[in-house]
């Protein structure tokens, strides 16, 4: 597909991650870009500060001139995501006005072959190793692009435009399977648990997308594979494969792994190669320890040299709602983090605990869509009832329409915690502002983050009054 010959963007769906790093990249790219998402948020009004202004309107009529004038028509690019239904007013007028138009993924695809493509797939850590390996790529002598599931907090975007590399570093999201639209040189898969059986038809086939997704590597490429991972796919025999674990003998793996008072981690990474001593993460968290290994396979085979490799690790400042370090206090900790699947829930409370021994726990969780609730109901009260004390909100919807029968309650009512209550999400704040609580954990990948900041202020204050 050959893209420099749009002149402009209009993205339908703009203020969603993946789409908002297009419209980065072609507003970097000299482009006009503009866009439509059916609400305001925080990222949206960035967005426009940047000059890319996102509308809530959908009537077509109230396009710019120059989106409606047909004699753009060949220069103008429509991009749309899956989250924005095909009916939409705007998504029919570009039909019908034969604009071209495209998935999301598609575009991605696109940019992402026509370099040297860095993938990371996986049904959680995408996001986390992708900006890791974005960073130790980005301020090394490498360098690199890179389209992230998430906005980093050493650049405070989720995109990153490099002249002077071809590498292309990007979360593939096994999501309506567009990460088989990719051809990498090096892929990586962190995790293969069940997940979005709303798509799949059972775990079976959403492994077999995965092993598929392997099989594109290109021909004298990596596929880098955590440890357990290894075990439960069918590898094809054309990419070299190699294994990464935090714990235990792989081709790359951490030794002498010990946590520091701040909750960061020190280990030495032995390589196929030799060991890479002292490394120390820049960031809290077991969890991101074993993605730091992965990342650091990645810096390392990309050219990053040791020294570059320990610098990064050190600068690093993670990715904002994961696993995201708030406020911490003495007496009180806050820690954001976009979990919304029953393992990576469990994880980040094994890494909170291992932070914090002997602290309470109270987590508050926003169920993220209405199938996964209902397929994964025992799962998540299990992993949930490692909380001390637990808060649930109401299912934030996302994509999808109710579900008869599914709500918050089908997990609630299984959860084991030592003390648990419900609670609105408009509410959220207030109820926090009379809880009794030492470590505080807010999870789930809907709306709930829009109230990090509230939820801060609510936290800074009782440790005011402490």
């Amino acid at each position: 597909m050959e893209l420099n010959r749009f002149t402009r963007v209009y993205l339908i769906g703009a203020g969603g991650i993946g789409m908002s790093a297009l419209g980065r990249y072609f507003r970097e790219s000299g482009k006009k870009v503009l866009g439509y998402d059916r609400s305001e948020t925080g990222l949206t009004k960035i967005l426009g500060e940047e000059g890319i202004a996102v509308t809530t309107d959908s009537n077509p009529l109230h396009l710019p001139e120059e989106f409606r004038d047909e004699s753009n028509r060949e220069t103008t690019l429509v991009i749309c995501t899956p989250a924005v239904p095909s009916d939409n007013k705007l998504i029919s007028y570009f039909r019908q006005g034969n604009y071209e138009i495209h998935k999301r993924s598609d575009i991605l695809a696109a940019i992402f072959n026509s370099g040297k493509g860095i993938a990371v797939a996986g049904t959680h850590g995408k996001t986390t190793v992708s900006t890791m390996a974005a960073h130790l790529l980005k301020q090394s002598s490498v360098g690199c692009s890179a389209f992230l599931g998430g906005i980093s907090v050493n650049y405070d975007t989720n995109m990153l435009k490099s002249e002077g590399s071809e590498l292309v570093v990007a979360e593939a999201d096994e999501y309506d399977r567009s990460f088989l639209k990719l051809s990498p040189h090096i892929a990586v898969i962190t995790s293969v648990d069940a997940d979005h059986l709303d798509i799949y038809r059972d775990y079976s086939d959403l492994v077999s997308s995965f092993e598929n997704f392997a099989g594109r590597v290109n021909e004298g490429g990596t596929l880098l594979v955590r440890k357990d991972v290894r075990e439960k796919l069918n590898m094809p025999g054309n990419p070299r494969i190699l294994v990464y674990s935090l714990r235990g003998e792989a081709d790359f793996y951490a030794s002498g792994l010990q946590i520091t008072d701040e909750g960061r981690y020190s280990f030495d990474l032995l390589t196929p190669v030799g060991a890479v001593e002292g490394l120390l993460t820049g960031v809290p968290g077991l969890l991101n320890a074993e993605n730091f290994v992965a990342a650091a396979a990645i810096a390392l085979m990309s050219g990053v040299n040791p020294d570059e490799l320990k610098r990064g690790m050190e600068s690093y400042k993670g990715v904002k709602r994961r696993f995201e370090v708030r406020v911490r206090d003495s007496r009180m900790v806050y820690i954001d983090d976009y979990a919304h699947h029953p393992e990576e829930i469990k994880a980040c409370i094994l890494s909170v605990r291992e932070m914090f021994p002997g602290k309470k726990i109270t987590g508050v969780f926003q169920p993220h869509l209405y199938s996964r609730t209902r397929d994964f109901a025992g799962e998540f009260a299990g992993s949930l009832g490692m909380l001390d004390s637990l808060i649930m909100t109401e299912i934030y919807p996302a994509r999808e329409d109710p579900i008869e029968g599914v709500s918050s309650y089908m997990i609630f009512e299984k959860v084991s915690a030592g003390s648990k209550k419900f609670c609105s999400y408009e509410d959220l704040p207030g109820t926090l502002e009379e809880d009794d609580f030492e470590v505080l954990l807010t999870m789930g990948a809907g709306d709930i983050g829009e109230l990090a900041d509230k939820i801060e202020k609510v936290v800074r204050k009782k440790i005011r009054t402490l």
